[in-house]
């Protein structure tokens, strides 16, 4: 699905050298890929999540996308694939004040065509009975808490049924318990549909959950080997507990 090969990212700054924040990544998605990229603040995350869902082109280097490189989408175009085949999940929950959370899930779904457009009341109400929200459909976002929030961002990032998911920082303003919850929630999504989710975070935990573990590290991105030790100790933990 997606390819990255090579690829830098340099933004030129006012009266100041060039400023290099991505520096030869080299990474690929594949539908049912579960990724995790673990990095300090200023390490890059969010300059590379912007490439991964097209919202950027890389300065050097090659970014394709079902094959196609990335520079060759009209604005259009990306908007169209974005809408389509991407979700975003988000620190911040970014919900529509004074809407309710029927009314921020459907709002994707006002792009797009035939059925998901014409049935976009139910299939919204559906995603937020998947998400546990089935009951709070007419709630507004300050009746909500912030575990429930962020299901209803989940459930509007995925109510189209992207092939990508990509979160950032997905549980940064929950709690543990709460935040746990979000991550099953969102693993369990993905999986059922398919979908390759890359979760960028700083909590070496919720990266161990993935099944491929890379780290950022002032713009070059490698193997983790730290998270992937983490993650065959939480495996053996969990096969233990089970045989007692």
């Amino acid at each position: 699905m997606l390819e990255l090969t090579e690829v830098t990212r340099t933004v030129q700054l006012i009266d100041a050298p060039p400023l290099t924040i991505l520096s030869g990544v080299t990474l690929s998605v594949s539908v049912g890929d579960r990724v995790s990229i673990v990095g300090r603040s200023g390490s890059g995350k969010t300059t590379l999540l912007n490439l991964l869902g097209l919202l950027d082109n890389p300065t050097t280097g090659e970014l394709l996308f079902d094959g196609r490189p990335a520079r060759s989408f009209s604005g259009a175009e990306r908007d169209r694939v974005r809408g389509r085949d991407v979700g975003f999940i988000f620190q911040q929950f970014n919900l529509l004040q004074g809407r309710t959370a029927l009314e921020n899930v459907m709002t994707p779904l006002l792009y797009a065509e035939g059925r998901q457009f014409w049935q976009r009341s139910r299939i919204a109400s559906e995603m937020l009975d998947r998400v546990g929200l089935g009951h709070r459909l007419q709630a507004l976002p300050d009746r909500l808490s912030g575990g429930e929030q962020q299901r209803v961002a989940i459930a509007r990032s995925l109510v189209r049924g992207p092939r990508l998911i990509l979160a950032d920082e997905p549980t940064g303003a929950l709690d543990l318990e709460t935040g746990e919850a979000v991550m099953d929630l969102i693993d369990d999504v993905a999986r059922a549909s398919g979908a390759a989710l890359v979760t960028i975070t700083h909590d070496p935990a919720i990266a161990a959950r993935a099944t491929r573990h890379l780290r950022l590290d002032h713009g070059v991105l490698q193997a983790d080997a730290e998270t992937a030790a983490l993650a065959r100790g939480t495996t053996r933990e969990l096969t233990a507990g089970r045989a007692t």
